[in-house]
């Protein structure tokens, strides 16, 4: 029985990874800042066929609640085979160029807090000496761009901060994932228009439970993100620097 914890557990991409491991008997621990929500997705998972499912209210931002969770989690599940790291907020970028706070704010949403979420999760993992930690990050960390630099430059952080923990912990047997998610039809990007490059919570889902049973480090999903952001990146900036996007 795979045993399951999921921080930002009301996230799109989230509750469509717990859904595939409910119809395999996982059991699941669920985090997220809305109990009432969480409720309403661990009975959806209970139905689904999910052995157990407990659920936590949690401000991620709030650092001094991430060991009383985790020790919680632990006590519940009886260990961690699996965990998903699946939170963040899609920053205003006009917002933060007009204000130091509300940009601080957004790092701390999309970076900060993670890394430091990491910190004691990583203690436990290497001393269980087992366990996957896949942490969402995105493709908009590739590369710093005028129309959501600040978003980009947390993912960016976070995906150099969960890069350096896979080397330190694979001589323990923990497996660190990080995945990179192009543009995701969810509730967080509903105001933005849709296009052909647009992907499915449920088919990110596939991907990341695909990049854990095959520990893949890097994911890129949809795939074809990974040539794409190549591209972006060979850019020179003297060229780069005039594009509009």
């Amino acid at each position: 029985m795979t045993r399951v914890l999921i921080i930002g557990a009301t996230s799109a991409i989230a509750e469509a990874t717990a859904r595939r491991y409910a119809v395999r008997g996982a059991t699941l621990f669920l985090v997220g800042r809305r109990l009432q929500r969480l409720e309403t997705i661990a009975q959806d998972l209970r139905v689904r066929g999910a052995a157990r499912v407990d659920a936590y209210a949690m401000d991620a931002n709030d650092v001094s609640a991430h060991e009383p969770m985790l020790e919680r989690a632990a006590a519940c599940l009886g260990g961690m085979d699996v965990v998903l790291i699946a939170y963040g907020t899609l920053s205003d970028q006009q917002a933060c160029e007009g204000s130091a706070a509300q940009t601080v704010r957004e790092l701390m949403n999309n970076a900060v807090s993670v890394a430091a979420l990491l910190v004691p999760l990583a203690q436990r993992l290497e001393a269980q000496r087992s366990g996957t930690i896949v942490v969402i990050s995105s493709v908009a960390g590739d590369r710093g761009r005028r129309s959501n630099y600040v978003y980009g430059s947390a993912k960016a952080m976070l995906s150099a901060f969960v890069s350096g923990l896979r080397q330190r912990l694979y001589p323990a047997g923990v497996a660190v994932i990080t995945v990179k998610p192009g543009f995701v039809d969810t509730p967080m990007t509903a105001a933005l228009r849709k296009g052909v490059l647009w992907a499915k919570p449920d088919q990110v889902a596939r991907g990341i439970v695909r990049a854990i049973e095959r520990s893949t480090p890097v994911v890129y999903l949809p795939a074809f993100w990974r040539p794409v952001m190549a591209l972006i990146r060979a850019v020179p900036e003297r060229l780069f620097r005039r594009l509009a996007f």
